[in-house]
């Protein structure tokens, strides 16, 4: 009878412990590239016993697309930009955040964190997590100096050797080429027809030189790795990547300035992990995460407390010494009001022969 008695409590502790890892949380996220990184993700994981899943997305449009098409679900935290955060509230696809569960909200800077684009009636829908530039990335072998404009894109010498981003960012950057930023920077998120024609003419004479439209961060990677080009609209975590596997790699803002974006951190509304995913905007809003995601992405942080976990280099190269200053040469993306009209003119460049 005791050893019966023994068995059967063995059997039970064996299928309560087998019970608990049934009910292991699984947190999904929809973000961009660098954003779920194993050194931040896992100490969360760990903490409170779950299972972070990511994918990733290579464009705004690519989350929209899935959170309209049915795959909202799916996902519970997800990153958008500053050009769709907007929209996303006023479909009705984010969760309102109860923002006295977040202590360390009020570390984020107040310009990221007063912004309007994840604010509607009264309530808030999202946290700043990272800011940055998409600057021109160059070859260093190539360019002794780094490039002046964006017009060097243009340069028939450079024929099958450039890459642009399958992304409207293109089209915002060729608008600054032709003049459309001025007097007013923000005017390339709401251009004319006629503006967008020139863009569309502009790009078209552009595409003898475009050896590929990168639409993931390895894949612009690899192209600079095996020295299919030479110059590419990118992002600092391609900079990051390849200065880490030694590239000769160069990054600035040309003389026109360049578009950036502020990305959230949501919950999407059919998330049912909706307390979970709170924690983990909250830890992820905190500054040794941020300090570990700079570390990834070498994006600059919303939470201005991380830098005191930087060196003075480090906050020189996240421009975190003077923010302010490197956001006078970010034109940060906006709702546009016409996306539909300028995916359809980036879709015929691509289209053209």
């Amino acid at each position: 009878m005791k050893r019966c008695a023994t068995v059967l409590a063995i059997m039970a502790i064996a299928m309560a412990c087998g019970a608990c890892r049934d009910k292991e949380a699984t947190l999904s996220l929809l973000v961009w590239e660098g954003y779920a990184d194993s050194s931040f993700v896992r100490p969360f994981e760990e903490a409170h016993h779950c299972k972070i899943v990511a994918s990733y997305m290579g464009s705004s449009d690519e989350l929209v697309a899935k959170l309209r098409g049915g795959s909202a679900s799916n996902y519970d935290v997800i990153s958008p930009s500053s050009d769709v955060a907007a929209s996303i509230v006023r479909a009705g696809l984010a969760a309102p955040l109860d923002l006295s569960s977040f202590p360390s909200y009020d570390q984020l800077s107040a310009r990221l964190r007063n912004s309007p684009l994840v604010k509607r009636d009264g309530q808030t829908y999202g946290v700043p997590f990272l800011w940055g530039p998409n600057p021109l990335l160059y070859d260093t072998t190539v360019f002794k100096e780094p490039p002046e404009s964006w017009s060097i894109l243009w340069d028939p010498k450079f024929k099958g050797k450039i890459s642009l981003w399958d992304e409207l960012s293109s089209v915002y950057m060729t608008a600054q080429v032709l003049g459309y930023d001025k007097p007013d920077p923000y005017q390339i998120y709401n251009l004319s027809d006629e503006q967008l024609e020139a863009v569309k003419k502009k790009l078209i004479e552009l595409k003898p030189n475009i050896r590929k439209y990168w639409s993931t961060g390895g894949e612009l990677t690899n192209l600079f790795q095996n020295h299919e080009i030479i110059a590419a609209m990118g992002w600092p975590l391609m900079t990051s990547q390849l200065r880490k596997l030694g590239f000769p790699i160069g990054e600035t803002i040309p003389k026109e300035n360049t578009t950036g974006w502020i990305d959230h951190l949501m919950i999407t509304a059919a998330s049912r992990q909706k307390s979970l995913a709170a924690q983990f905007l909250e830890y992820m809003s905190e500054a040794q995460t941020q300090k570990k995601a700079t570390d990834v992405t070498g994006y600059s942080p919303a939470n201005p407390s991380s830098t005191t976990l930087m060196t003075e280099d480090e906050k020189r190269n996240l421009h975190m010494d003077d923010p302010d200053a490197y956001m006078q040469r970010i034109y940060i993306w906006q709702d546009v009001p016409r996306r539909a009209k300028y995916n359809e003119i980036w879709n015929e460049v691509k289209a053209a022969q």
